[in-house]
């Protein structure tokens, strides 16, 4: 969006250190999530792959309800913590308990007669129930916490270095999501104690970096005006934005496409390339090569535009997906290492960028009506 709001205020690095801390957990959970959590389901808890699939949906569709749901109610939050904090602080615990069950086996609590195949169904409630829970959890400390942006800063390029701090943090989570996930199964006798110590300490993590931000970043002291619209009419306002839909339409169709990929990246080195520990290499790479593109991607979109920036991003990786799986399985293992690297220079453009283009969507809005709803952009 041409233009946008410009001044000379500056964040401290502290207050982008703080903020941008709590997208260490928040991107684990997405990385652990996307990457494990349906081969959790199907090869260790015995879960049907229709079932375990249905499942996710399910939670996708959950979220498409609850989201909206947490960005209206957090718009209208008062507290002495202001808005947004409290949703993080409330909901950060849950966060950190679900996680710890969502990869508990209950074949852990059975008798020794426990057989899966005997206990679908049981099996699918119990991880659909379990899952709309976390996606529940996650949304409660997500929406308000990506609602900050817009309040820390008006200013159209410090908005993009506040990203660009929020998004280094959140390679780091995806690198331990990625990186970490199975060495920490892997170091405990038995499989599925080593998935429940796996969803304890990311869950612990995901608890201490929503809680750091709660301490570190102070929301600006200001009487938002949120309007007096009801739900309803507060998401028909937004879908009026016009540079809003066309970044939501665009992230929707590059989001699915990750989740994609993310989903099926395990099955693919595991069966493919008959290792699954390469899984772990490949997206190592990948996440590394996008860690060191981040600020390159920050640096072009000041010269070129981000909306440029994000289009090159999401060409490059499109690109590199077509190269991995049409001829990823014609070619030995190194070939699909080097396409995760060039995957990964895509991926470090692409990172940052919807993020902070959101926030001048925002203040466009701003602009327009004179009310603040953060939150209601950023729970779809």
């Amino acid at each position: 969006m041409p233009g946008g709001i410009m001044s000379d205020n500056k964040l401290p690095v502290s207050v982008k250190l703080g903020y941008g801390v709590c997208d260490l957990g928040g991107n684990l959970f997405f990385t652990v999530i996307g990457f494990w959590l349906l081969n959790f389901l199907t090869d260790t808890v015995g879960l049907a792959a229709g079932l375990a699939g249905l499942t996710i949906a399910i939670g996708k569709i959950w979220d498409a309800v609850t989201d909206p749901m947490a960005g209206y109610l957090s718009d209208r939050t008062k507290s002495r913590l202001g808005r947004r904090r409290p949703w993080m602080l409330f909901g950060s615990v849950p966060l950190f308990l679900t996680m710890i069950l969502m990869f508990t086996n209950p074949a852990l609590f059975a008798g020794a007669g426990w057989n899966p195949a005997e206990q679908q169904t049981f099996l699918f409630i119990w991880a659909t129930v379990l899952f709309c829970l976390l996606c529940t959890a996650y949304t409660a400390v997500n929406i308000p916490y990506n609602s900050l942006t817009p309040e820390l800063t008006q200013d159209y390029h410090e908005r993009t270095s506040l990203n660009g701090y929020r998004f280094g943090f959140a390679v780091i989570g995806s690198l331990l999501g990625a990186g970490a996930s199975l060495p920490i199964v892997m170091a405990f006798p038995d499989k599925n104690i080593g998935f429940s110590g796996m969803g304890f300490i990311f869950g612990a993590l995901m608890l201490i970096t929503a809680l750091i931000t709660v301490i570190m970043v102070r929301e600006p002291m200001t009487q938002a005006v949120v309007g007096g619209k009801g739900f309803f009419g507060t998401y028909l306002k937004v879908f009026k934005n016009r540079p809003y839909v066309l970044i939501l339409l665009t992230y929707a169709l590059h989001i699915t496409g990750l989740t994609v990929v993310m989903g099926v990246a395990i099955y693919y080195f595991k069966y493919i390339h008959n290792n699954e520990s390469q899984t772990t290499i490949a997206m190592v790479i990948l996440l590394l090569t996008a860690m060191a593109f981040i600020p390159v991607s920050v640096v072009l979109s000041k010269k070129i535009g981000k909306k440029l920036v994000y289009g090159i991003g999401m060409a490059i990786f499109a690109v590199a997906t077509l190269m991995l799986f049409a001829f990823g399985h014609l070619f030995p293992v190194s070939f699909s290492f080097w396409v995760m690297f060039f995957a990964g220079t895509g991926f470090g453009f692409t990172y940052a960028m919807p993020y902070a283009i959101v926030p001048d969507a925002v203040e466009y809005d701003y602009l327009l009506t004179g009310e603040r709803t953060e939150g209601a952009f950023y729970g779809i």
